[in-house]
């Protein structure tokens, strides 16, 4: 499944706010989890949005878009 570049780019950026919560606490990691989750939900709702348009479900596309961020990710040389 080709996957939209931009779904791509909300999913990495929703899952770097969720590593910045690593070491907060109080009042700091409060505000990072807002972060997080305002990036969550900007991804999910262009995922429903492009569910649709193109007709296909958007588990489908979710699951899609979570793989290519993790493939992007790896290191090609192990």
């Amino acid at each position: 499944m080709d996957v939209p570049q931009d779904l791509i780019s909300l999913e990495r950026a929703a899952e770097e706010q969720r590593a910045r919560l690593a070491g907060l606490d109080g009042e700091e990691f409060e505000a990072q989890q807002r972060a997080w989750q305002e990036a969550a939900r900007a991804a999910q709702a262009a995922i429903a949005d492009h569910a649709k348009v193109s007709g296909r479900p958007a588990e489908v596309i979710e699951t899609a878009v979570k793989r290519a961020v993790r493939q992007a990710e790896e290191d090609p040389a192990k």
